[in-house]
């Protein structure tokens, strides 16, 4: 299982500066980091209409926190705002997000420089929840805003998670249906679509054809699943406008999945879980959550790109028995980051 590493008490010092106390391990980061934002471009071209989007009035969520996160919205060092932090017995909450309109909102990549910081619970409750539970996603303050619910559907062959924006319609056929994760047949590899027609019913020019929005696959390591597992992410890269490179294949042989097979990685990103270290000391496996996670489980992980192992592109770990935190950057977005912690509670791999 991944530990969360918990940082020795900080020695008092008088000034105000960052608490260090698990520095020795980190490199001395350069300050000429890359703007993580230029990780994820990939090209595409910039889609033809523009969407205007709304300002609407915050309905926010405030939280009351005191931290640094709120003032860095703007600042160029992009969701890195949980660094300074000194480690807290209490678990820092979300920086104020705006929930104009739902479904926009959980399509929508992360604003940059800002962390969004959810809560999934797992409710097992009823005749087949221990099979078949609900799980839900709210941002994690005080207004604990509904962003979304998944399910996996009864009578499906691979393992089919249905996501949808409205916690009590978990229909197929609803309009609340936002997206859904599918695996292949092992269960180790899963890819994520949105709300988007099969291609079998495309109109002319294809634009109400799915979009798969990441895919994600297990590998097992000399241990089976027993050790910590190795993740990899596929996203869809982002054009110059920072806005996703839609990736609407014609047919199972177009995915995410087979162009990152054949190492076709046009518009796409490659990512991976940030590998945890043993720590003798607690004779486990450990990994800095910063204060967002509490307890050890298999399914603690943190996403990366391979050239800046600092910026977390997401964190997914638990906190109690059916609930866990799952904190999410720019460029993805809520459906995406729900769904990739949802494959990793998926049966072939839950192996505590």
């Amino acid at each position: 299982a991944v530990a969360p590493h918990v940082p020795p008490p900080p020695a008092a010092t008088s000034s105000d500066e960052e608490d260090d106390s698990d520095s020795s391990t980190k490199p001395i980061r350069s300050e000429k980091k890359k703007n993580p934002a230029s990780l994820f471009q990939t090209g595409g071209d910039p889609p033809k209409e523009k969407k205007t989007k709304k300002k609407a009035p915050p309905r926010a969520a405030e939280s009351e926190e005191e931290t640094p996160e709120t003032p860095q919205k703007n600042s160029n060092k992009k969701g890195k705002g949980k660094k300074s932090k000194k480690p807290k017995e209490e678990r820092p909450p979300s920086p104020i997000i705006e929930v104009d309109n739902l479904e926009e909102f959980v399509l929508r990549p992360a604003q940059q420089g800002v962390t969004v910081k959810c809560r999934v619970t797992r409710d097992k409750k009823g005749m087949d929840r221990g099979l078949y539970p609900t799980y839900y996603l709210h941002l994690d303050n005080d207004k604990k805003v509904f962003l979304l619910a998944g399910r996996k559907r009864k009578k499906s062959k691979t393992s089919n998670y249905l996501i949808s924006i409205d916690p009590t319609d978990l229909s197929r056929g609803g309009e609340n249906f936002i997206g859904k994760l599918r695996s292949n047949l092992m269960g180790t590899k899963f890819t994520v679509f949105d709300n988007g027609v099969n291609p079998d019913k495309a109109n002319a020019d294809w634009s109400n054809v799915r979009q798969e929005l990441s895919a994600v696959v297990y590998e097992t390591n000399v241990l089976g699943f027993k050790g910590p597992r190795k993740m990899t992410v596929i996203i869809p890269g982002m054009n110059a406008d920072n806005e996703r490179v839609p990736i609407r294949p014609r047919n199972d042989n177009d995915g995410l999945l087979m162009r990152w097979q054949n190492k076709n990685m046009d518009n796409m990103i490659e990512l991976h879980n940030k590998a945890p270290v043993w720590n003798d000391e607690t004779q486990s496996y450990v990994l800095n959550f910063h204060g967002r996670v509490t307890h050890a489980s298999v399914k603690n992980f943190q996403i990366v790109h391979g050239s800046d192992p600092d910026y977390i592109v997401m964190q997914f770990g638990r906190v109690a028995d059916d609930a866990f935190t799952m904190d999410y950057n720019y460029p993805l977005c809520a459906v995406q980051a729900f769904a990739i912690a949802l494959s990793s509670f998926d049966g072939k791999l839950a192996c505590e």
